[in-house]
């Protein structure tokens, strides 16, 4: 069983109120504060994070030659899946009820041609570019893709686990290179693409995560101090890159950092970022993650229409509200929706796989009795 690394836990629901905050800030009407306005990046941060993560659970089992590729995907579905069919699901009766109530939700929420596409989370892949729905989904759609992609991954990371400053390295080269050669393509940075070349922008971050996670696995970083300094010191230099405006490639290389700094926080002994609390809200952080825009949505349009608020803003004391609600908003979905759904999905097992089983198990039982 792979060792629980309970700070990276934690962090994940920091980086799911960054995301927050950056969407949520505009309804303020004050401006956006140079950190808030890189909160796109958190998106950056959990796709880092997902390929330590994965190749945590998963890259020895596939070096060893035990990867179930049927079971690992199934239970990668398990854990995105449900929240984004509910979310699909509450922003079609939160639409129709609004519109009911002859409140105006927005005309593009509901983009049907763009529906099959989220359907087969592949919105991110150029193929719902008619957006609508729940926009931050495009980042599991993402996600879908790396967790398809992972042998190719696992195949090209696993035969550097003895040298993993070179994995770094040339994740770190690709980090940088692919965010520069995409802008000057494009004409804008890969680090705001969404629902044309979402796919492509996970690809550096995770390669990155993979890496990372094999320097983690070779103790480079032995004590506790030294793994203290290493989440200080990349926290303060990404806050440092926001407020000088440096490009966001820097940032996501500064992301590997504060990751191995965390991981080894846990591998040393340390119990920061480690009291059930934290833990608790950094699981809760996909479902803060998926629900904020719906929560934007019904809470904004509700109180505007109880309180008759004139314009695009919120008063502070509102917009604290908004802020904070997200939080109870998504441990109802995380507790109905998401726990339930992935538990029920992983016992059942993969539909076809258990199938093949069961049928295999009745022929050798006929087999067996024929003899």
């Amino acid at each position: 069983m792979p060792q629980n690394l309970k700070p990276l836990t934690a962090m994940r629901f920091f980086a799911a109120m960054w995301v927050v905050a950056f969407h949520f800030t505009p309804s303020l009407g004050v401006g956006m504060p140079a950190l808030v306005a890189k909160g796109y990046l958190g998106v950056e941060l959990f796709f880092v994070l997902s390929g330590f993560i994965l190749s945590h659970v998963y890259m020895e089992s596939f070096g060893d030659r035990r990867f179930r590729y049927p079971d690992f995907l199934w239970a990668r579905l398990a854990r995105i899946y449900p929240v984004h069919l509910a979310t699909l699901a509450g922003l079609g009766l939160v639409v129709a009820a609004a519109t009911a109530a002859g409140v105006d939700a927005g005309d593009k929420v509901l983009a049907w041609s763009s529906l099959p596409a989220h359907l087969s989370l592949t919105q991110a892949w150029g193929l719902g570019l008619a957006g609508g729905w729940n926009h931050p989904s495009w980042s599991i759609s993402a996600e879908w893709f790396a967790y398809l992609t992972f042998p190719v991954f696992a195949f090209l990371i696993w035969p550097l686990r003895a040298r993993p400053w070179v994995a770094v390295a040339l994740a770190v080269v690709l980090v940088v290179g692919l965010n520069i050669g995409f802008q000057q393509v494009a004409g804008f940075p890969l680090t705001q693409a969404t629902i044309a070349w979402g796919a492509l922008r996970i690809v550096p971050c995770f390669t990155l995560g993979c890496a990372v996670w094999l320097l983690w696995r070779s103790d480079v970083i032995r004590s506790p101090r030294i793994a203290m300094g290493g989440v200080l010191g990349s926290v303060a230099a990404v806050a440092a890159c926001a407020f000088v405006g440096a490009p966001d490639w820097l940032s996501v290389c500064l992301f590997g950092a504060l990751i191995l700094s965390l991981g080894s926080l846990a591998s040393t002994g340390s119990r920061l970022l480690t009291a059930p609390l934290w833990v608790y809200l950094g699981e809760v952080s996909f479902a803060v993650y998926m629900v904020c825009i719906p929560w934007q949505l019904v809470f904004e349009h509700g109180a505007k229409k109880l309180l008759g608020l004139p314009g695009d803003t919120l008063p502070p004391w509102l917009w604290a509200a908004l802020f904070v609600g997200v939080v109870p908003a998504a441990m109802a979905v995380h507790h109905l929706v998401e726990r339930p759904a992935r538990e029920a999905m992983r016992r059942h097992g993969v539909p076809f796989v258990r199938r093949r089983a069961a049928l295999a198990h009745r022929v050798a039982e006929v087999a067996l009795a024929r003899r």
